[in-house]
């Protein structure tokens, strides 16, 4: 059974770092493409960043360019999210999620994996 285990939310003050994982098994996603998304309150759920399946290339939305970064260890199965900066509005339930591409990609419908979420609270 694949698997999509997201870890590392919590509270967090403004303008402070946080640091998500995501742990895969079931199956070895050295040959995908992988991601972060968020959802917020009463919002849908949209995109923070992508990587290609050798980790060479990323994806940033606008709004954490230059304050999150994303990588991935495909050796250990994982990829992990570094935020800094964080602001308010980065408050979100925040998912982890694989496609079958190995080119990142912006776009939350060719993703065919989901973990089930990690809450990301930012407080003033």
């Amino acid at each position: 059974q694949v698997q999509l285990i997201e870890s590392g939310g919590g509270l967090v003050q403004a303008g402070g770092p946080l640091r998500l994982s995501c742990a895969a098994s079931g199956r070895t996603f050295s040959g995908s493409a992988m991601g972060w998304f968020r959802q917020a309150p009463g919002k849908e759920r949209e995109f923070v960043a992508s990587i290609s399946a050798s980790g060479g290339a990323t994806y940033y939305a606008d709004s954490v360019n230059g304050r999150f970064i994303i990588s991935r260890d495909n050796a250990k199965n994982t990829m992990d999210l570094q935020m800094s900066s964080l602001k308010l509005e980065d408050t979100a339930v925040y998912y982890c999620a694989a496609r079958n591409f190995r080119t990142a990609t912006m776009t939350l419908s060719t993703f065919a994996y989901w973990g089930q979420g990690t809450q990301v609270t930012v407080s003033s």
